[in-house]
């Protein structure tokens, strides 16, 4: 039976079960988004023919590279935690599309194999592929090894398409509300999914801990992977319920099954409305100690659920947004307009504008026509010219921006934040860049406010954290990236699947250096928060709050829940916690202290209250 074939009349209810990935219930029709074949011919080419056939192939190289850069500007709307897991699989496709063995390869099958280049591509990606596959590795080891064989043939699918002008997987027919399944779906199909249209999603092939997994839970769609032999039993013209929690996937399901299915949608809704209540009150714990949630902004068009989450302000407003998917950079006029409209529709709550945090894994192309980045980055970005580290370089940059922050403050209350700082000297040499400007402002008669908006650091390097005291007394406030701050300290790059199982937020090493940041900011009495993917994690509230922390910057999604545990919880029995916590110097005895059955003895964390008390 062919994919388009009709729905059997005799057809009866089949349950499958595959990976949990993404939690929810999608019901609705089948839509297999198939992607055509690309037709390959591989004969030689004449020797007169050579240049003619790298220059295809480098046309291919430059396509692929221009489709995968807007594919990484468009994760821009994507929560940070979720971007930090799909980023670093676009940029080593743009890594292998750049000087790389596989290029260097493909140019030679084609100059002295005298192949095609669809064939030497071909050919090419094969052999890496299953040099990756033979090499000796631990047991543990082989699913990353597959990932990173998978990784060599996805970027060779590519320009072979590029090459031949195959169409890829297209979602333009999915109809409304419709569950779409396949065999795979790769995390460049899933960036491309609209989350208003389609339902949910079921695969044969995938995991949990996979990219395509992440997107989706990062996009909020229900969603059953590694689910065998799916793509031949839910056929077009077949209805599936897709149980997002359970990993089940119902083909054809009977009257009981759907009503009870559509209980769990109601149950699910009346959930989301019972956390809407927790939007209109005080963030406060049971003890009276009010605590700021505020929201992480990565675009302009998230300021309506910001205005909807319940949040008192940005505490993260990534302006990097302002720089990617275009070829020029942003004037001073356009950026002032920008967040001039951010500060506006936040009627008067604070806004956080951290300044340009290029490097890592964000791809700028403005910034390399401008001839301030090159083309080829890095080999170690994350070690490398990133953050205030080329701002300071690049003072025309820096100063432009700045500039821009310091005119929409006169629209109501901003905070400049500095990125990647790792030593006094950067706090120091910016804050002279800052005044220089403020400076220059006044004489041309712009209007400012008569108190320069205040001037904070990311504490995101263990440099930073371990300095804290030093730099409490430059700076005007902390914000603690945990993502970033984790990733340092471990000296693990979650994007590498062979070490990403050692990437833990609840380390004692990471923690410790929460802690000693935390306290030199109060010492001083100078505001400190945190803006790291812990911050929306409510399991974590008590502890945070336990450190000292009053101030928490997240996804807005995040917030009625964290607003929730905020207000079942007592300030005091939260520092006893967190004492018990801090005391404890085995990561998997802290992880079972806050995540696990016994996240807190009785007496050091008291149950959530309802919204009405």
């Amino acid at each position: 039976m062919s994919r388009n074939s009709p729905r059997p009349k005799d057809a009866k209810e089949r349950i499958l079960v595959g990976i949990p990935v993404s939690a929810g219930i999608a019901i609705g029709p089948v839509f297999g988004a198939a992607e055509p074949p690309a037709l390959v011919t591989r004969h030689e080419i004449a020797a007169g023919d050579v240049a003619t056939e790298t220059g295809r192939f480098d046309a291919a190289v430059a396509q692929s590279r221009k489709q995968l850069t807007k594919l990484r500007a468009r994760l821009a709307v994507l929560p940070e935690d979720s971007q930090g897991e799909i980023a670093p699989l676009l940029d080593a496709y743009l890594q292998m599309l750049g000087p790389s063995r596989l290029l260097r390869g493909v140019k030679s099958r084609i100059a002295e194999k005298l192949r095609s280049a669809e064939a030497a591509v071909m050919a090419e990606t094969d052999a890496l592929a299953t040099a990756f596959l033979a090499l000796p590795v631990d047991p543990e080891d082989r699913l990353g090894q597959q990932r990173r064989a998978e990784e060599v043939r996805e970027i060779g699918r590519r320009l072979v398409r590029n090459l031949t002008r195959a169409p890829f997987r297209s979602f333009a027919g999915l109809p409304d509300g419709a569950v779409l399944v396949c065999e795979n779906v790769r995390p460049a199909d899933a960036a491309l999914l609209d989350p208003s249209r389609v339902a949910g999603v079921a695969t044969d092939e995938g995991g949990s801990d996979g990219h395509t997994a992440i997107l989706l839970r990062a996009l909020g769609l229900p969603a059953v992977l590694g689910v065998a032999g799916l793509s031949q039993a839910a056929l077009v013209g077949h209805s599936v319920i897709i149980d997002g929690s359970a990993g089940t996937v119902a083909i054809d399901p009977t009257p009981a099954t759907l009503a009870a299915a559509r209980k769990k949608v109601t149950a699910f809704a009346r959930e989301l409305q019972r956390l809407a209540k927790y939007r209109r009150l005080e963030s406060v714990t049971s003890d009276g100690k009010a605590v700021e949630l505020q929201a992480n902004l990565e675009i302009p068009a998230e300021l309506p659920m910001i205005a909807q989450s319940g949040c008192t302000g940005i505490g993260l407003l990534r302006s990097e947004f302002m720089f990617m998917n275009r070829e020029t950079l942003p004037s001073e006029a356009e950026q002032t307009e920008t967040y001039r409209g951010v500060v506006e529709a936040m009627g008067g709550d604070p806004v956080t504008i951290r300044v340009l945090d290029w490097g890592a894994e964000k791809e700028i192309e403005a910034l390399v026509t401008a001839g301030i980045v090159p083309e080829v980055g890095d080999q170690n970005p994350a070690l490398g010219l990133r953050g205030i580290r080329l701002l300071l370089r690049e003072t025309a940059l820096f100063e432009t921006q700045l500039a821009a922050i310091l005119r929409a403050a006169a629209a109501g209350p901003v905070r400049v934040l500095l990125p990647m700082v790792t030593s006094l000297a950067e706090v120091k040499a910016a804050r002279e860049v800052y005044e220089r400007v403020a400076r220059r402002l006044r004489r041309r008669g712009e209007k400012l406010p008569d108190l320069l908006p205040p001037m904070g650091i990311m504490i995101e390097t263990p440099g930073a954290a371990l300095s804290a005291d030093a730099l409490a007394l430059e700076a005007d406030f902390f914000a603690i990236g945990t993502n970033d701050l984790s990733m340092y300290t471990l000296a693990v790059d979650r994007g590498e699947s062979d070490v990403a199982h050692l990437y833990d937020p609840l380390h004692p090493a990471v923690l410790r250096l929460v802690q000693f940041a935390t306290e030199a900011a109060l010492r001083v009495r100078m505001p400190v928060s945190v803006c790291g993917e812990m911050a929306g994690n409510p399991k974590l509230t008590s502890l945070l709050l336990g450190l000292g922390l009053r101030s928490f910057s997240m996804n807005a999604s995040a917030v009625p829940r964290v607003k929730q545990a905020v207000r079942g919880l007592s300030g005091d029995d939260c520092t006893r916690f967190a004492r018990l916590v801090m005391d404890q110097t085995d990561p998997a005895r802290i992880r079972e202290m806050i995540l696990g059955d016994t996240a807190a003895p009785a007496r050091a964390v008291r149950a959530p209250r309802s919204p009405s008390t």
